[in-house]
């Protein structure tokens, strides 16, 4: 259903049951899945690609253009998954050279006056709190939430299952399952609660607090601990995707609480 005060692009391709209502905008090479409800005053720029089932809240702005000076113009595209609110005023920006899209993953609660900035990488199941600010290239993984007024730099990677204070100033990469909070921020403790909540039995939770026990509270450093997580821990899921994500770090994991 669209209102005629809507301005939607011919070119478009919107799918079955959507709703747009007046004063929104839909540029050329959009396309918008099924069922998908757009409020007033909605701005969607060319490149944008909407899942099915979304619900998009007056004011959001979906693939503007980088605010990047690198960027020249060059065909990239912003993808937001099925099942995923964006709600008042949230600004997600297309991608760049550097990665060519900026992805929202299915079922996603972006809230008011999120930015989301090129290139960016949000998984499934995550919530993005109100007024938070993504620089350029942040990875966010699977289930991970971000408290309110947030920011968090350029190229930092967020591990899933993750529950990051609010007012936090994201500059180290946050490995999975722990909690980021204090000032500065660091380690938390493991987001035991969220893990509940997901199926994540006790005898899991307590092997993930004694990984974390060693990589924060033993006195080695990352490499050091590491390899005595490797080699004391019991092999699973969880303790390979903790020290893969450690030694894979580009910008260093937050660090332990220092008092």
């Amino acid at each position: 259903m669209k209102q005629p005060l809507a301005c939607v692009n011919p070119d478009a391709k919107i799918g079955a049951n959507v709703v747009i209502e007046p004063f929104v905008t839909i540029d050329k090479d959009v396309i918008i899945g099924e069922g998908t409800t757009i409020g007033s005053n909605v701005t969607i720029c060319e490149g944008a690609r909407i899942g099915k089932n979304c619900r998009i809240f007056p004011g959001a702005v979906i693939g503007a253009i980088p605010q990047d000076l690198k960027f020249k113009g060059e065909r990239t595209t912003v993808v937001i998954g099925d099942n995923t609110t964006i709600r008042e005023c949230a600004t997600i920006n297309r991608g760049t050279a550097a990665r060519g899209e900026t992805t929202v993953g299915d079922n996603c609660l972006i809230m008011a006056y999120v930015h989301i900035a090129h290139d960016c990488e949000i998984g499934n199941h995550c919530i993005i709190t109100n007024a938070c600010q993504l620089a350029g290239e942040v990875k966010v993984d699977d289930y991970a939430i971000i408290g309110g007024m947030s920011a968090v730099h350029q190229f930092v990677h967020i591990g899933g299952h993750v529950m990051i204070q609010g007012g936090s100033l994201v500059g180290k990469d946050v490995p999975p399952y722990v909690k980021g909070g204090r000032t500065p921020m660091s380690y938390a403790g493991v987001n035991s609660i969220g893990l509940r909540r997901r199926g994540f039995d006790n005898k899991t939770i307590n092997e993930i607090q004694d990984i974390y026990r060693i990589l924060y509270q033993s006195g080695l450093n990352n490499t050091d601990a590491t390899e005595r997580i490797e080699a004391e821990m019991p092999a699973s899921k969880e303790r390979d995707e903790i020290i893969l994500f450690v030694r894979n770090s580009k910008r260093g994991v937050m660090k332990g609480y220092l008092g």
